[in-house]
């Protein structure tokens, strides 16, 4: 899987997943842009990356909002002149310990729901024209099992990643005529922050995010250019050794 030079933006990278990503990529000679909100947490990441010998574009954005998610792409173009990979991986939980819908404060809600779900259509928006115009692209979106089951408790985090399953296979079938790929990644459960604060009293074993990239990497090369809308478990992923 040849992913020198290719350029790859990841959004959300300052811890988790996000993070995991962004050094995955380095290590295999990406070119990055990444974005978070966190600035001075971001510069560390960008420093962990340029270490790896990556050129890295580390943008603060929060790109649930339309004029952050314009910038994040306008100058990642700017300094690429094009973009090969787009992961949306940011998100995030909302209350914790999460209420029951029935007591979810709105504005909660909404915040969630707003961040998880807007976002991966505020970036794709803007990305999709450049892919297009280059005629490839591969554009990855991160969901979770509570995506695609609906569990009590699990509040507006589920529901919003509900939302994210239906705009991948609703976008990767407006796609389906063109060279420019939309699929989505369940990465599982894993140690990270966010999961400590959805499921506290954790008692079994978790995967650790650098363990859940390579169907990532699969996505994002030659490899998969024939494959969208699809859904892909990341820990199956890695069993089934593909």
């Amino acid at each position: 899987m040849m992913l020198k030079n290719k350029v790859v933006m990841i959004t959300g990278v300052t811890q988790g997943l996000g993070k995991a990503l962004t050094l995955t990529f380095a290590k295999e000679g990406a070119k990055l842009a990444v974005c978070a909100r966190r600035e001075n947490v971001l510069a560390e990441v960008k420093r962990e990356a340029e270490a790896l010998g990556a050129e890295v574009l580390a943008i603060k954005a929060d790109v649930s909002l339309s004029r952050d998610a314009e910038k994040f792409v306008a100058l990642a173009v700017k300094e690429y002149g094009r973009i090969d990979v787009l992961i949306n991986n940011a998100s995030i939980l909302g209350p914790s310990p999460m209420p029951l819908l029935l007591d979810f404060p709105e504005e909660d809600f909404v915040e969630v729901i707003r961040v998880n779900s807007i976002s991966p259509f505020l970036v794709a928006r803007r990305v999709l024209p450049v892919m297009l115009k280059q005629n490839e692209g591969s554009i990855i979106n991160v969901t979770s099992e509570a995506g695609h089951i609906g569990y009590a408790g699990w509040g507006a985090y589920g529901i919003s990643k509900f939302a994210v399953e239906g705009l991948t296979e609703t976008w990767a079938d407006e796609l389906s005529d063109t060279n420019v790929r939309m699929n989505m990644v369940d990465p599982g459960e894993m140690n990270t922050e966010m999961h400590a604060l959805a499921v506290p009293d954790c008692d079994y074993e978790l995967a650790d995010p650098s363990d859940v990239v390579n169907v990532f990497l699969y996505l994002s090369s030659d490899d998969s250019r024939k494959i969208n809308g699809q859904r892909f478990q990341a820990q199956e992923f890695n069993q089934e050794g593909l």
